[in-house]
């Protein structure tokens, strides 16, 4: 059969226009996508910026319909519904977005992690560990074990927190986590103390120390275990090495280590060892553990306390200890602290906006209500 070569220079022609103008048509429509897209997210934004989030949502949703290959639309789109606590609405959105075939892998990971933050708000723990477990070897691997690490401690899975901070710790410019390590076992020592497992408690404490060697809570709760169980020479080599290093931390137990000076026949080495402590840090908490061991000490250095930190709390313990206030400067001082201290609460506050006076006002200067200042000062509220 031969070739007729009229047909080709018919049909080649005709096949070129055809193909421009499917070029043409397709180019059009691109062109449309592209304009209406960032037409409808610049729309949705503006309303995002007026706390327009009902509209905003319809905008996202309607542009989604329009142009289901939008990534970022759907990004937004299930962002709102997260920030609204529509999670059900959020996941449905970024499981279409995993579910579709043609998505980036980039893509795919930001999908995957916005799904795995949709189930933690909604309280689905066990789908957000799985979630967030699946972004292992991804951009968002640090992001995510973060998230795991809060879920954790969250839900008093110390160890699961141990192991997932323990991997945090391998990574460079994730930061350290000893300390957060060590507050982790000291939290297992406790639990394992309450079920009666005292040697799981002590190795756990052991655990803590190794993870942070100059943290202050596996010193403290060594302290507090000896101490219950009757150790008190081993409460007080404890706590003594918490004084030195943790001298602020200390006055958490200062009262517990005056008694434990006490039963251990210490009295006298602890008593200077407070006074010295008061000295370099003063603390209430100081001088009642000084006071358990001498009240005329805990008087005198209650008065100096006074004297150089005026607070409420300072005076309600001078008034407090035994013995009555003999010497002037003292009840000068206390009236003084006491003055000081009433006086923010010697003012009129509206009661429609909060707004504080020293005077009474008939209509609020703040937001402008009539007869919303009670006649009464804050004090007498």
């Amino acid at each position: 059969m031969e070739l007729d070569v009229s047909w080709l220079l018919i049909g080649l022609p005709v096949a070129f226009a055809l193909g421009w103008l499917s070029s043409r048509f397709d180019l059009r429509q691109m062109r449309r996508v592209q304009r209406d897209s960032p037409k409808a997210y610049f729309q949705g934004l503006n309303l995002l910026l007026n706390e327009q989030q009902d509209k905003a949502i319809d905008v996202f949703i309607q542009a989604v319909q329009n142009d289901p290959s939008a990534t970022e639309l759907h990004f937004a789109l299930g962002n709102l519904f997260r920030r609204r606590g529509e999670f059900e609405r959020s996941v449905r959105v970024h499981e279409h977005l995993l579910a579709r075939g043609d998505l980036p892998a980039g893509e795919r990971d930001r999908a995957q992690h916005a799904l795995a933050n949709d189930y933690l708000k909604a309280g689905l723990f066990d789908r957000a560990e799985a979630a967030f477990r699946a972004l292992a070897g991804t951009p968002f691997e640090i992001e995510a074990r973060l998230a795991l690490l809060t879920l954790f401690e969250r839900s008093h899975d110390w160890r699961a927190a141990v192991e997932v901070a323990g991997e945090l710790e391998k990574r460079r410019g994730a930061g350290s986590f000893a300390p957060r390590i060590a507050h982790y076992w000291c939290e297992l020592a406790l639990q394992a103390e309450a079920q009666g497992h005292g040697d799981e408690a002590a190795a756990a404490l052991d655990r803590a120390r190794a993870a942070a060697p100059q943290a202050p809570r596996p010193l403290l709760l060594a302290g507090q275990r000896a101490a219950r169980a009757g150790r008190h020479g081993e409460a007080l080599q404890a706590w003594g090495e918490l004084c030195e290093r943790h001298p602020a931390s200390f006055t958490l137990v200062a009262a517990d280590a005056a008694a434990s000076a006490q039963a251990h026949g210490q009295s006298a080495a602890w008593l200077d060892k407070l006074r010295a402590a008061q000295l370099r840090q003063p603390s209430l908490d100081l001088l009642r553990a000084i006071g358990l061991l001498d009240a005329d000490a805990a008087r005198q250095g209650l008065a100096q306390q006074l004297a150089a930190h005026p607070t409420l709390g300072t005076a309600a313990a001078v008034l407090a200890a035994p013995g009555p206030v003999d010497d002037e400067p003292t009840r000068q001082q206390l009236r003084d602290t006491v003055e000081r201290s009433a006086r923010p609460l010697q003012r009129y506050r509206c009661a429609a906006c909060g707004f504080e006076a020293q005077q009474h006002f008939w209509q609020c200067p703040g937001c402008l209500s009539w007869d919303s200042y009670p006649p009464l000062r804050i004090d007498e509220l």
